[in-house]
């Protein structure tokens, strides 16, 4: 008997297969007695599983993928994780003091670590304990000689694999790509988890938040996983299978006429232009941009550069890693973002001091603004590489007057040493400011007049105005991008921007999704900037639109403020 099962969707695409139920590796973990001279070969055992772990880990960074820089976040977190004393060291204490068995010891001490994790107050720092479980389970994994990651298998009646688990690894889902394995459900799991992250940069179907998925399918069971609608069906009749089988068909050819739109210019069918830019987090993934024909870097994350190390990152490594894109985008623009750590970011190497609420803190430009030093090394960099390309500086978070003047100081600063220095720079790079706190939204004359562009960071922006934290599950249901509110702070930035002659972009989640791209289009947008997977949909949308006549439908929709009623006239975009 078919029956429909509702999750949370975390990776677009229709996939069609043959159940296959992954174990828990934590749930077969027994507790036994090792005799007092076998202690020590036991803890020897221990380490020779995290060796073997280590070892795996660096084989998933060096495997060829389009998700480099979500395979090096989650290769450097679970590496530094097994690094941690607090986790080997203190289960090799335990096998040594209580002479009980490593799968035993490491597994305890990963409860004790977890329930540290659950008293965090920060939400994205407290569901790393996501990744905390997925070390240790492949350390026991390797104690107990289970293979380092799912394997696939054919499914009946030629059908590929959909993995059924209780959690996956995102190393699992690596691994996924490369084989029979069409996607994955699983019980656990959040938008934000590295698993869903890496699935949506691979494009493999992922339904996650099902509860008990795992025990209520059989092996072998024919599933449909409904990526984009969050939905799964378990022993499906033959009329829905076609159903299913048609729309996936739909959605390849779909994704390959894509592909042909490479070189076709962004612009709506009355002429309007629109500039398509890519985000990044780290020097190899322009060529993602580049495999696009992205009009540019709107959004280059450098953050990524300083977090998961012990120290920071000096100016010549900095500036290598700025050039290296500037030379790769070989003349379009490349906006290069400073230092953003606070609130979901943080660094290994004396980062901002624990707060009550990180949001609220000291992050973004306020940080660098108490870190002087640091960020005039940064600014130092960003000038020295902006000689080989078209860089603009990008300050994150700006609420106030004087915290531009502040940074617009420092970059003068920075200037007139390397002008001591003689060593070359672009005199005349272009500054911008992101608007992701209301304020700056509700008082932008004083920062479009200092700035040369300005770009909306969209996540953030949701999030102060509504006042809710999106990776908190007790209120993620609150984060509407479609609430009255934050849609006039977008679209008054917009018309600011365009009274006051400087360019104003989109870099957040909503730049990206094309349910928002005629919308945004309507607000007068014209430069959006996502993650470059994204790129070619939302240039089919731009293709197909009349930015003209959205105008005058979104001046209309501006005016709404009944939650339904604005998405009943976004819909009708």
């Amino acid at each position: 008997m078919p029956f429909v099962i509702h999750g949370l969707p975390v990776s677009q695409g229709i996939a069609i297969g043959n159940a296959h139920l992954v174990s828990h590796a934590l749930l077969e973990v027994d507790h036994l007695l090792i005799a007092p001279r076998h202690v020590e070969s036991e803890v020897m055992r221990l380490e020779d599983a995290v060796a073997k772990v280590r070892y795996e880990l660096r084989a998933v960074r060096e495997m060829p993928t389009t998700a480099q820089s979500e395979v090096a976040a989650f290769v450097d977190l679970h590496t530094m994780l097994l690094d941690d004393p607090m986790l080997v060291e203190n289960a090799a204490r335990l096998v040594r003091e209580r002479r009980c068995n490593a799968e035993w010891a490491v597994v305890q001490q990963m409860e004790a670590i977890v329930d540290d994790f659950d008293n965090i107050d920060d939400p994205y720092l407290r569901e790393r304990k996501a990744d905390v479980i997925q070390v240790v389970e492949r350390i026991v994994k390797a104690l107990l000689g289970h293979p380092g990651h799912v394997a696939a298998r054919k499914g009946k009646n030629g059908l590929d694999t959909i993995v059924v688990a209780h959690d996956l690894s995102p190393a699992d889902t690596i691994h996924f790509k490369n084989s029979q394995i069409a996607g994955f459900v699983t019980d656990v799991g959040g938008a934000t988890s590295h698993t869903a992250i890496v699935a949506r940069s691979l494009g493999i179907p992922a339904v996650v938040g099902l509860r008990h998925i795992r025990h209520i399918t059989r092996d072998g069971d024919i599933v449909i996983i409904d990526g984009t609608r969050g939905v799964v069906i378990i022993d499906p009749d033959e009329r829905v299978l076609e159903e299913y089988r048609l729309k996936r068909s739909a959605l390849e050819l779909e994704r390959n006429k894509l592909k042909r739109l490479k070189a076709n210019r962004a612009a709506t069918l009355d002429g309007f232009e629109v500039s398509l830019q890519a985000n990044i987090e780290l020097p190899r993934d322009a060529a993602g941009a580049k495999d696009v024909n992205a009009d540019g870097v709107g959004l280059f994350r450098t953050e990524f550069l300083f977090m998961n190390r012990d120290t920071l990152p000096n100016e010549e490594e900095q500036y290598e890693a700025y050039r290296s894109v500037a030379k790769a985008l070989a003349g379009k623009p490349v906006t290069i973002r400073t230092l953003d750590i606070g609130a979901d970011k943080t660094l290994s190497s004396g980062g901002p001091r624990p707060e009550t609420n990180p949001a609220l803190g000291l992050r973004a430009i306020r940080y660098c603004l108490a870190e002087p030093q640091m960020f005039l090394t940064q600014l130092r960099a960003l000038l020295r590489a902006s000689a080989h390309g078209k860089i603009q500086i990008l300050i994150p978070m700006i609420a106030h007057a004087h915290e531009v003047d502040a940074a617009l100081s420092a970059i003068e600063q920075a200037k007139t040493q390397l002008r001591a220095e003689k060593i070359r720079f672009d005199e005349d790079i272009r500054v911008g400011g992101m608007v992701e706190i209301p304020a700056a939204a509700l008082a932008l004359g004083m920062f479009v007049r200092r700035l040369d562009f300005l770009s909306i960071g969209t996540n953030d922006l949701i999030q102060y105005t509504l006042a809710i934290d999106r990776a908190d599950e007790a209120v993620a249901h609150l984060y509407d991008p479609l609430h009255p509110a934050v849609l006039r702070l977008i679209a008054q930035t917009i018309q600011t921007g365009a009274k006051a002659g400087i360019p104003v972009s989109v870099c957040g989640e909503m730049g990206g999704d094309r349910r928002f791209t005629r919308l945004l289009l309507g607000m007068g947008l014209g430069v959006f900037s996502m993650h470059p997977a994204q790129i070619l949909q939302i240039k089919q949308e731009i293709l197909r639109s009349d930015a003209g006549e959205l105008a005058l439908k979104v001046a209309r929709l501006l005016r709404l403020d009944e939650p339904e009623k604005i998405r009943e006239a976004v819909d009708k975009l």
